[in-house]
């Protein structure tokens, strides 16, 4: 069946942010894309990507390798499209924009992947910092990229992961303007979920990250920070994608960046307790 044509998710739709994860993955198997911030606000959303099983333990060991920018939160069986982390979902259908890449070139962006599906696909996902969001705006964090209906930037930065088999890559990472009386709860709220990046990678100056233009993301959108923002860098689940390009493996599936699975998690089960 045909997909109907795209209609912006943002977190400007005064519903978005109340549905149910469900619904979410409704609308997106329906034709619905766009960047999913704020979306179905206070469940855990994942990054994908699915590569054949002969590349499998690679990524694996890639992820443990690098917690910070690939902390896993399942890996399906070969071939499956289904995960724990949400009843009756598709993987295939369930998102609402993906990226299919072959010999590490991105030949096509879909919202719907049954066409590509193969049998031997191992699919990972990935905590998301979308899921850490909540947690820094009920601590009174400004979230500057849902407050302007836009994407998260994201950027490659100059620091290589640490390699695994035939997989390397740079760290992805992505960027929050904070104002710097907020900076210090920023740090805390993200670090308590380490399941989702955790705390930020760096503050300040991109360019300690090989960052030259704050207004050029690789991914996503430029977002506009308000006098005295301090730019905020987290590690990205992107990260596996600059993989991908680097390391070309003969095909792999993932998400386009910004528009990730919605899961059935509530972000609260990620927060390390008896800490606060």
């Amino acid at each position: 069946m045909q997909r109907t044509a795209d209609r912006p998710v943002t977190t400007a739709d005064e519903h978005a942010h109340a549905w149910s994860p469900k619904t979410a993955r409704t609308r997106f198997r329906d034709g619905l894309a766009g960047p999913t911030a704020g979306v179905a606000a206070g469940h855990t959303q994942a990054n994908l990507i699915a590569v054949p099983a002969d590349w499998a333990y690679d990524m694996l060991l890639f992820c443990q390798r690098n917690p910070r920018p690939c902390p896993v939160l399942d890996v399906t069986d070969a071939g499956s499209t289904t995960t724990v982390l949400a009843e009756g979902a598709d993987l295939r259908t369930d998102l609402p924009r993906y990226r299919v890449w072959q010999d590490g070139e991105l030949v096509e962006e879909p919202t719907d992947v049954r066409a590509h599906w193969r049998a031997d696909l191992v699919t990972f996902l990935l905590g998301c910092s979308f899921t850490f969001e909540w947690a820094l705006a009920r601590a009174g964090v400004p979230i500057r990229h849902v407050e302007q209906g836009r994407n998260v930037p994201m950027y490659v930065t100059a620091r290589q992961c640490r390699p695994s088999g035939r997989l390397r890559g740079p760290m992805v990472v992505s960027m929050r303007p904070v104002p710097p009386e907020h900076l210090r709860t920023a740090i805390r709220e993200s670090s308590l979920l380490p399941a989702v990046h955790g705390g930020p990678v760096h503050c300040g100056d991109p360019a300690g990250l090989g960052i030259a233009d704050l207004g050029r993301p690789d991914f996503g959108d430029p977002v506009a920070a308000q006098d005295g923002d301090i730019p905020v860098f987290w590690a990205c689940g992107v990260t596996p994608q600059a993989a991908v390009m680097a390391s070309r493996p003969p095909f792999a599936i993932t998400h386009a960046p910004g528009q990730m699975f919605l899961t059935d998690a509530r972000d609260e089960q990620y927060r390390l307790v008896g800490v606060d």
